[in-house]
């Protein structure tokens, strides 16, 4: 038996280091090749670290949360062989060298070494302990995933599911995230499929722990941030976006490449760069240590994505220079590539004003976080129709509330609403979106 080393792989270029945010495996636990070892967050995206070989993990070399520098020593297994594969030399001198003094000059890598040498433990028997595994999960099972959801899994358990006939969504994972380990597969062959529970309600007594580790960490520290230093003013106002709406179904019917279907966001873009050409002190980042109010000539605007990580902010760069069809355009793509995880660290950075919407979930009103340094934040609330009060009846019309927030420690409250007020203008007579005036 030898010991293996695997290092902390190179993840992309320029990358010096990445935060460990997930472990698929601990101390005893025997990996097969291309099993997940664990998962690192730079600050582009994800990535998934594969076993290179089968063997027993003996140590992990850090915890959830901590920052792994590219190189570094991640994991060390017990592999079979004569350690010719190690990746550092240290690591392969301990197998090379049997006599019972090398321990005493090295007592760390002892310990594995000696536990390698008995003939019983190279023999697979640790892995009809491994069903063992499915345990916790009936104390605490993991969440179900929803019916025809796609499993996670490695290829390796794939393709044993492929081999034996069996559908990985029958199958209830007990690795991070419903993730299915060769143990779970194990143990579902032996038991075969689950029947269905019936009774009546069951008491759930469990706790489970999550880390705020990642992604979820950083917004997490980005909301503090905002909310301890920021003194948020919010103004709600009500918009008529029939007009707007009613242009928005006409542009809509021929759509091409160049001129895609438009949302209602690029319609507030624009009225957002007119808006703000006539208040530059809202298109602003406020350094609050040094004091100073860095009015931008350019709109660069931000606007607030979930992803499945997690809330990302994309920027449309320049939105004072793209038209109704350009800002639509690159909102799409950006939208996209923040989803998919693609999103570059330029395409997520440098925004001066940001938009947040939950589009059809988005209540009556909201108080959004302004996100700093930025000023300003226009919040986008659901649309419904509500009957109006014309001057002689009730009519039916489609309103919008806007929820806009702003950094009262530069922006004063008449110098808001009057932001405000042009919104809504700039929307209720949408024509003017296309008129210099």
């Amino acid at each position: 038996m030898a010991e293996r080393i695997i290092k902390l792989p190179d993840v992309g270029e320029g990358i010096a280091e990445a935060e460990l945010v997930e472990w698929h495996v601990k101390v005893g636990d025997i990996v097969r090749e291309d099993d997940l070892i664990a998962a690192v967050m730079t600050d582009k995206a994800t990535v998934e670290i594969p076993s290179p070989v089968e063997g027993e993990v003996t140590w992990v070399g850090a915890e959830i949360g901590d920052t792994v520098a590219i190189g570094s020593a991640l994991v060390k297994l017990k592999v079979s062989g004569d350690g010719a594969a190690s990746e550092a030399p240290a690591e392969a001198e301990a197998p090379a060298e049997p006599p019972k003094e090398k321990p005493a000059a090295a007592p760390p890598p002892a310990a594995p070494v000696a536990a390698a040498e008995p003939a019983p433990r190279q023999l697979p028997t640790p892995k009809p302990a491994a069903p063992a595994r499915p345990a916790p999960v009936i104390t605490t099972p993991a969440p179900r995933r929803p019916v025809g959801e796609k499993p996670l899994a490695s290829p390796a358990v794939r393709l044993k599911a492929r081999e034996a006939g069996i559908d990985l969504r029958q199958v209830q994972g007990s690795g991070p995230a419903g993730r299915v380990t060769h143990e779970d597969l194990d143990a579902f062959i032996l038991r075969g499929p689950e029947a269905p529970t019936k009774g009546g309600l069951v008491a759930r007594t469990g706790i489970t722990d999550v880390k705020i580790v990642g992604l979820r960490r950083r917004i997490a520290e980005k909301m503090a941030l905002s909310k301890s230093r920021i003194p948020h003013i919010t103004i709600v106002e009500e918009v008529d976006v029939s007009a707007l709406e009613d242009l928005r179904a006409a542009l809509n019917k021929k759509p091409t490449a160049e001129r895609p279907k438009l949302t209602i966001l690029p319609f507030l873009m624009r009225a957002m760069v007119k808006a703000l050409g006539e208040q530059p002190n809202l298109n602003a980042l406020y350094d609050d240590e040094a004091g100073v109010v860095h009015q931008h000539a350019g709109i660069d605007i931000g606007i607030a994505t979930q992803a499945p990580s997690g809330l990302m902010v994309p920027v449309v760069k320049h939105a004072e220079a793209r038209d109704l069809w350009g800002c639509a355009i690159e909102l799409s793509r950006l939208a996209e590539r923040a989803r998919d995880g693609s999103a570059t660290r330029d395409e997520l950075t440098g925004s001066t004003i940001t938009i947040t919407s939950l589009g059809a979930l988005g209540g009556i009103a909201t108080t959004p976080v302004i996100n700093h340094p930025e000023v300003a934040i226009v919040g986008v609330n659901k649309m419904m129709v509500r009957p109006v009060w014309d001057g002689t009846t009730f009519v039916p019309r489609k309103m919008m509330n806007l929820s806009s927030s702003f950094d009262h420690r530069v922006i004063d409250g008449w110098d808001a609403a009057v932001f405000v007020q042009r919104l809504k203008e700039l929307l209720e007579t949408p024509a003017t979106l296309f008129v210099d005036m």
